[in-house]
């Protein structure tokens, strides 16, 4: 009888040991899609202001009565300067206060930051609040990943990071167009003002639902580490972004540039002397880190010029409306979004290694047929080379990220996610220079203002000569960018096995 007494009572102890462990499992499925919704909305609104402004920047000169070059481009370089000064500094706040705090810090500034910005009664006052709603920006894109992958079990890590690639690429494909027609049917102000709401339900869902997970790696703060980052990422964004405009030589140019070298050059020399630096150059003797990131950086540094290239060729050589010429972009982020959540998935079930560099292969090889582009390309030849390398793209995009956070301790994921979004926007901002620098160096650049403007004045002789110049200023800028994109497939197969055991680390 005791026997049977003592074999019941192990039974319900065991039926109820697994009810225990069965409970926080069905909290957490349930709360990692409530940390996807929340940072979707975050996610949403600062890549939509990055792409939504473009469109109305024509609309804001002429209300403020200033010309489209000079002061009214700082509405968006005083954006990206704010944004890639902050973005490492945020990751490495968010390991020591917490994600949510950050995270919460950046839904207040870029909510606030918009409001500022759609009441702007000067354009100086704009650029301010640019700025301002620039900081929130960073610290939204520099701790979202590392909230993602903390909330999902390990094996999905992929896969949370690939349905995150789907609000990127949402919110950069429907700016363009959701700004024309507010701009269009309301006010330019109105393209500031949409974020209010959105950023209001995103604060108010962050205070009820997100819960703090991460464990704290408190420790003092490194404020002159933090201001030499601060310098140096902001004067090369800032000179990068100004390169084209007012030339490679200038002096102005120069000194920012080599403000931005030598600020972080000195930034390691300053890191090994305190306890708590900013940036942890340790993290960079793990090969899957490493490569990781210098993979990211380069193949932000070959693809950007898609984006940046195509409207010049489509508006210019081709003479598409500025509305055609968005339809005809939208193929490349869409696919993006509908491949890389499947892409994260089949990283979490066979790694990240093979399916990173045959992503970037292919969009490698895309790169190379958006080159043979020319003024008698039909729209099917320009669309399917958009996709082709899309879905390289996509396929590249989720494990790549997937390893580079996964190969970072936990207690330093903030400020792994600190550095994707640095290496994103810093591979942005020298394919803008670069691509900039080669189409206008070959002619490209004048050759393209000239057929914009005096397309149907131009004798049959004048016209071939200027598609000429322009279409071999094209297909060699993105020859160059293919090239870059191949040392990216290399960095990506170098890291070797080591990414499996990353994966298990995360």
């Amino acid at each position: 009888m005791e026997r049977q007494q003592t074999r019941t009572e192990t039974q319900d102890t065991e039926q109820q040991a697994t009810t225990a462990t069965s409970q926080p499992i069905n909290e957490e499925s349930v709360s990692k899609w409530a940390v996807l919704a929340i940072v979707a909305v975050g996610v949403f609104m600062a890549t939509l202001d990055s792409s939504i402004v473009n469109i109305s920047l024509p609309t804001i000169a002429r209300y403020f009565n200033v010309p489209l070059n000079g002061a009214i481009e700082w509405v968006i370089i005083a954006y990206l300067v704010a944004t890639a000064a902050i973005l490492l500094t945020a990751g490495r706040l968010a390991d020591m206060i917490g994600r949510k705090a950050v995270w919460l810090a950046g839904l207040l500034l870029f909510t606030s930051g918009s409001a500022l910005c759609g009441a702007a009664p000067s354009l100086g006052f704009l650029i301010a609040a640019r700025a301002f709603q620039g900081l929130g920006g960073a610290l939204l894109m520099a701790v979202s990943p590392a909230l993602l992958i903390n909330a999902f079990p390990p094996q999905e890590r992929g896969r949370a990071l690939g349905l995150n690639a789907v609000t990127v690429a949402l919110g950069v494909s429907v700016g363009p167009t959701l700004g024309g027609l507010i701009t269009a049917s309301l006010s330019w102000r109105w393209i500031f003002y949409v974020n209010v709401p959105i950023g209001i339900i995103g604060i108010i869902a962050t205070l009820r639902v997100l819960k703090e997970r991460s464990r704290r790696n408190p420790g003092r703060f490194d404020p002159f580490g933090a201001l030499l980052l601060a310098v140096g990422l902001a004067a090369l964004t800032a000179g990068l972004s100004f390169g084209q405009e007012i030339g490679w030589s200038s002096p102005l140019l120069i000194g920012l540039l080599a403000l931005g070298v030598v600020a972080l050059a000195l930034l390691p020399i300053v890191e090994k002397r305190v306890s708590n630096p900013i940036i942890d150059f340790a993290m960079f003797r793990n090969r899957v880190f490493f490569s990781a990131n210098i993979s990211l950086i380069l193949s932000f540094l070959a693809m950007f010029a898609v984006s940046f290239m195509l409207p010049f060729y489509l508006e210019e050589l081709r003479g598409f409306s500025t509305e055609t010429a968005g339809l005809l972009l939208t193929p490349f982020p869409i696919v993006l979004a509908v491949i890389a959540p499947i892409s994260g998935s089949l990283a979490d079930r066979f790694g990240s290694r093979w399916l990173a560099a045959g992503g970037l292969a292919i969009a490698c090889l895309g790169l190379f047929f958006i080159s043979q582009l020319n003024e008698h390309s039909s729209i099917f030849d320009i669309v399917w080379r958009l996709v082709f390398t899309g879905a390289g793209q996509a396929i590249f995009q989720s494990p790549n990220n997937s390893a580079l956070l996964g190969a970072a301790p936990k207690s330093q994921q903030g400020s792994a996610s600190g550095f994707l979004a640095t290496g994103r926007t810093m591979g942005q901002s020298l394919s803008v220079a670069l691509a900039g620098a080669i189409f206008a160096g070959l002619g490209g650049a004048s050759a393209g203002l000239t057929l914009a403007a005096n397309r149907t004045h131009l004798d049959p002789a004048q016209l071939a000569t200027l598609q000429h110049t322009f279409t071999n200023s094209f297909q060699m800028t993105f020859i160059v960018c293919t090239c870059i994109a191949v040392i990216g497939v290399f960095t990506s197969l170098v890291r070797g096995k080591e990414e499996k055991v990353a994966v298990r680390r995360a």
